[in-house]
Parts: structure tokens; sequence; C-alpha cells
């Protein structure tokens, strides 16, 4: 299991969904940690209800089917499926309304999705904030017109302890994918995908309020994994190319950005 999960780590998104179906065959024992524990590039569908995009992931499905976060009906319709609480879908309604904000703010665009429901383990609960924003040139909502296929997948999973004296523990995992591929006359071909993950823990007060605690986690992970992705990705493919490929004297090497 260990070493099918290292795998993964160093699989392309791109190629990640058909490396996860050959680990199914080969290891049908271990079905439910390997797609618990992998993730891959997000997809998104049209609720049927309100015409609203949203996020498909292992988070908000049941059986077959996938709960809007607008409508908190399944798609296909499922009658038993889980649900979350009044109180905990009330904050996610609003969780969904104020991330939609964050996500044009940050990202100039894209989808996401917020799911919240109880942790019967720990008593608390668990949300998951999903990002999807497609940057390619032709049908994606890139701006800048550098990218002719681009991706960033960006999954946010909060754990959060019970109300204990006023203070409550959140366990932040993050995970983003990325991909990118250019295509110009003058560079050709470039493609770079891959993906991270971190974890942070934070004892925080209640009082003000759980979104605003998860919010201000999930902003400084976003700018910890944009810097860690720009050195390890960005830096290290730049310094390769320029030592296989020195440019011309007086000429900065710049990758993309989109």
């Amino acid at each position: 299991m260990e070493e099918a999960l290292d795998l993964m780590r160093r699989m392309s998104p791109r190629q990640s969904e058909t490396a996860l179906s050959a680990l199914l065959a080969l290891l049908p024992h271990q079905h439910t940690d390997l797609l618990s524990q992998v993730d891959l590039p997000l997809q998104v569908v049209p609720d049927v209800d309100t015409g609203k995009d949203f996020i498909l992931c292992e988070y908000n499905r049941d059986a077959d089917s996938y709960r809007s976060p607008w409508s908190n009906r399944y798609q296909p319709p499922l009658e038993d499926g889980t649900l979350p609480s009044s109180e905990l879908r009330k904050l996610e309604m609003e969780a969904n309304e104020i991330f939609a904000i964050y996500r044009d703010q940050y990202y100039e665009g894209g989808v996401s999705s917020v799911y919240i429901w109880e942790d019967d383990e720990k008593g608390g609960f668990v949300a998951c904030f999903l990002i999807k924003k497609d940057g390619a040139k032709d049908g994606g909502q890139g701006k800048r017109g550098y990218l002719q296929e681009g991706a960033w997948d960006a999954i946010h999973v909060v754990e959060v302890g019970p109300d204990e004296e006023g203070t409550a523990r959140y366990c932040l995992t993050s995970t983003v994918m990325l991909s990118m591929t250019t295509n110009n006359k003058s560079s050709g071909s470039f493609n770079l995908s891959g993906s991270i993950r971190r974890q942070m823990s934070l004892d925080l007060s209640v009082a003000d309020g759980h979104l605003c605690n998860m919010g201000k986690m999930i902003e400084e992970m976003e700018g910890k994994l944009r810097n860690s992705l720009d050195q390890v990705y960005f830096g290290k493919t730049r310094e390769m190319v320029c030592t296989l490929r020195p440019p011309p004297e007086g000429i900065q090497l710049r990758l993309p950005e989109n």
C-alpha cells in the first residue's frame, strides 16, 4: 500500500486516473484505502435544479450519486442519501457563498464547492473546500492567453474538533494538482504538471466563527502552496532549461504565468 501511494504521488495529475484504475485492478483488497487516500483531478457537473456548476469528489458521494451543495439533492436521485444536519447545512450554504467570493478574487473565476458533514468519531465536523480553475485558452477561463491547456485543482479538508471551553482544534490537509501546457511558434510545446500536499493544525477560539477560522487557515495554506510550487516546480524547471539550453546573454528566461 505504501509503495502504491508513493507511486501515485509521482504521477502526473493528467495520468492519475489511469494509474489509479490500474492499481485498483492489481490491489482489489486495498480498494477502499486507495480511493480514500488518492486525490484525482476534480470533475464539474451542473446542478439540474439550480443550473449552477458543482464539483464531484469522494466527500459528496453516496453510492453512485453526488450531492449538490446548492440544492442539497443527489444526482442521480438517491432516496436514502446522507445529508448534513440542519445546523451544518446552514453553515455549508454560507460557506459556499463566501468561498465563491474568495474564488473570484484569487482565481478570477473557476468553480468552487464546499461540503460539510458530521464527524461521528471525534464529535466535531469536517469541511471540504474545493476549487477548480480551467486556464485553457480555448473553452477555459484563461485570461492571459499563455496556456494551450491548464488546470488548477485545490482540495482543502478541515477537521474541526468539538468546542472545549471556547476553543476548537482545526486540522487542515490541503492538496493542489497543477497541469499546464503551452504551444507556440517561438518556444514550441511545453508541459509541466505535479501535485503537492501539506498539513497544518491550530487551536483557535470559536468566538470568531468556524468559517472565519477555516478561511484564514486556507488562505495562509494556499499562499504557502503557491510559493512551494513556484520554488520547486517552476524554479527547478527554469534551472534545468537554462542549463540545457542557456538563453542568449542579457535575456532573462521567464515561464508563462496564468
